[in-house]
């Protein structure tokens, strides 16, 4: 059983999905919508490479999913999208992103993020949006605080909370939150994504939860360039100078003014706003030293998704 799932792959015996199969679909389906032959032979149990063929076309022969060598995944064989409207809607979760079709560097950071919830499946984890909201809200955390991308349409704006859409786990006493490295040339996105993230962390360490962050990737470069950056996330200041969510907030402000990033200003409430929560940082930066920004920080590679394939 996968605790966190609360009994939802349930909802899949209409479509004639039972046991640990439905509970593998919807593990994709919440935290992914894609999975490869090699990780769902690990949930099964390390079950045979022909009973895992057999779920995969049962899905592609009921018209709920798809398999596909993806280029630009190199080492880790074809990947199966499950796509089916009535899965997602039978688990609550319709409108989800993850059943849309979507780049390399996408496919990879949903892989790499189902594969380290395979490995930690017992930790309370907020599989969508609406639950990250409403768990951190609960504990009286504001919106403003969560980090969050507004999508402009021809039907109205759309705030959306959590926009990259990795796991995120609430236990009593902490949080746990990963990010999973896509294979960039370099730290910068992961840089922006823990200064969307610096006001929340700070929030709940203000309410005693401890908070710990975990870089997930592919390769040893990869794991390095990563554990440079968060490692420094969880040491305190020194005197004199800016803890490291300050300066981390402070320069992805700075060059989304710089470079004319429309995106990350308008998270600001636009030019004016950001020039003002620039200003507010720098004056930040001169108080007195705080303790890390985060509690602990941690790396950790994947074995299955480099250099093993199932056919």
């Amino acid at each position: 059983m996968t605790p966190h799932l609360n009994g939802r792959e349930n909802a899949l015996e209409a479509l004639g999905w039972t046991g640990d199969k439905a509970e593998w679909i919807a593990l994709t389906c919440l935290h992914s919508g894609v999975f490869t032959r090699a990780q769902c032979a690990r949930f099964l149990g390390g079950a045979h490479p022909e009973q895992v063929r057999r779920i995969v076309h049962a899905l592609i022969a009921e018209g709920l999913a798809a398999e596909e060598t993806v280029p630009g995944l190199r080492g880790i064989g074809r990947v199966c999208r499950i796509y089916s409207r009535r899965i997602y809607r039978a688990l609550g979760a319709e409108h989800i992103r993850h059943r849309r079709d979507a780049s390399s560097e996408v496919l990879l950071r949903r892989l790499l993020s189902l594969d380290y919830v395979i490995e930690h499946s017992d930790l309370p984890w907020l599989p969508t949006e609406p639950e990250k909201v409403a768990a951190f809200e609960g504990l009286g955390i504001e919106r403003a605080l969560l980090p969050s991308r507004l999508y402009r349409g021809a039907a109205g704006d759309t705030r959306r909370y959590f926009p990259v859409k990795l796991p995120v786990a609430l236990e009593s006493a902490r949080a746990v939150f990963v990010y999973a490295e896509p294979g960039h040339e370099t730290a910068t996105a992961l840089r922006s994504w823990g200064a969307a993230h610096g006001g929340l962390w700070k929030a709940l360490q203000s309410r005693g939860r401890a908070v710990e962050i975990v870089a997930a990737a592919r390769t040893v470069h990869e794991i390095e360039r990563a554990r440079r950056v968060i490692r420094g996330w969880a040491e305190p200041s020194r005197p004199g100078e800016p803890d490291a969510g300050t300066t981390e907030e402070l320069a992805r402000i700075e060059r989304a003014i710089i470079e004319g990033v429309a995106d990350v200003l308008e998270e600001f409430g636009g030019l004016q706003a950001a020039m003002q929560r620039s200003v507010a940082l720098e004056e930040q930066a001169l108080r007195p030293p705080r303790r890390g920004w985060v509690s602990r920080t941690a790396t950790w590679q994947t074995m299955r998704l480099q250099g093993v394939r199932y056919r």
